[in-house]
């Protein structure tokens, strides 16, 4: 019987693991695609723009995220949809390839809030299974 139970929680903890990298992989990802974006790919304007300080919101929970906190998950997959929405917004706004990068940050908001959701519900049934 136990080792049905050390099964389960080896799963449970390979299934957090395994949001946790993806969720810190996709805020790498959407800072890294914003500064490229409004730097070098495609800027408001020629040259660069300050709208890359963007990202710089976004560089806050990257510690939380690294140590584990629960609370960093919870606050990030409500801030990531102001991202999704600027996303969104000019996905349908700006031509080619500012439109493109935009349906990649649309992309990487949706597995980061993914990440961050799964997550806390798979941290938060383990600590009612445990108890």
């Amino acid at each position: 019987m136990n080792t049905s139970k050390n099964k389960e929680q080896n799963s449970a903890s390979a299934s957090v693991r395994t949001t946790r990298v993806l969720a810190v992989g996709s805020l790498l990802g959407l800072i890294v695609l914003g500064l490229a974006w409004e730097l070098w790919l495609a800027p408001i304007r020629p040259g660069g723009s300050w709208l890359a300080l963007k990202v710089l919101p976004l560089c806050l929970p990257l510690a939380g995220l690294l140590k584990n906190r629960m609370y960093t998950y919870r606050w990030v997959s409500l801030m990531v949809w102001l991202y999704f929405t600027e996303g969104v917004v000019r996905a349908y706004s700006d031509k080619a390839p500012g439109n493109y990068l935009a349906m990649v940050e649309v992309a990487l908001c949706l597995s980061l809030f993914t990440a961050c959701a799964l997550h806390v519900r798979l941290r938060l049934n383990g600590a009612i299974k445990e108890s």
